[in-house]
């Protein structure tokens, strides 16, 4: 399993490196934009950790031109108080985000539930049925392929994995801490704006009108549901 750190701060590289070799995971290192997309073009890591602040091609243009070419999990490196960053690397698809200054274990654990979920199944969890049909929307799990009305959407790891929690359980409200372990591998309360920002991506894939859902709704304070049926709500 191998993972790329993007980061111009070579001490935090050097050190991220050792981390991840010690955890069992190989490593790879980029100091700015260009090289990223190069060494991820050539070796397809399965996560890459992505600091925001890379100089002339910056992460949110990485993240974009990696988005291109993949939709394998990345986890943002935000300062502690850049809520916009946050919300603009979710927005552009970043499936995680850890703020700096971080611990190493908690990275190298959000790491590890990035891995484990770029497949559906998660160990121990009931197997479920491979094919699922719920109003509009069709889940082919073993094919990782989601269509509406036929059409075939393109969909993130992580989108494709918190629809997949949703039709699993249509009609049904899921919390948004079960969401989070679920979906990302953790509960922290502090990552609802990762639900929140993935909800709204995977909406718009889907044609469903954030500001006026059909399909997926949130009920605010509790969690969010799939409607079998196309529906208005008052909720959002």
């Amino acid at each position: 399993m191998n993972v790329l750190v993007v980061d111009d701060d070579r001490e935090l590289c050097a050190l991220l490196d050792l981390t991840f070799r010690r955890a069992g995971l190989s490593a790879s290192v980029a100091y700015d934009g260009d090289s990223a997309l190069r060494l991820y073009e050539a070796e397809q890591p399965d996560v890459v950790v992505l600091d925001v602040n890379l100089g002339v091609r910056d992460g949110f243009a990485v993240l974009r031109e990696i988005r291109r070419r993949g939709r394998g999990p990345v986890i943002m490196l935000t300062a502690r108080d850049a809520e916009d960053d946050k919300v603009k690397g979710l927005e552009l698809g970043a499936d995680d985000y850890v703020t700096k200054p971080f611990s190493h274990r908690e990275l190298v654990a959000r790491v590890r539930a990035q891995m484990r979920r770029t497949g559906v199944e998660l160990p121990g969890e009931p197997a479920g049925p491979r094919v699922m049909h719920v109003g509009p929307l069709s889940m082919d799990v073993g094919q990782h392929v989601v269509t509406r009305d036929g059409r075939a959407l393109d969909l993130t790891v992580t989108e494709f994995r918190l629809l997949h929690t949703l039709m699993r359980e249509a009609g049904t409200v899921v919390p948004t801490r079960r969401l989070l372990k679920q979906v990302w591998g953790h509960d922290d309360p502090g990552s609802s704006e990762v639900v929140r920002v993935t909800l709204h991506r995977l909406r718009r894939k889907l044609g469903d009108d954030p500001a006026d859902p059909r399909l997926i709704h949130t009920v605010i304070g509790v969690g969010v549901m799939l409607r079998p049926v196309e529906s208005a709500s008052p909720d959002t």
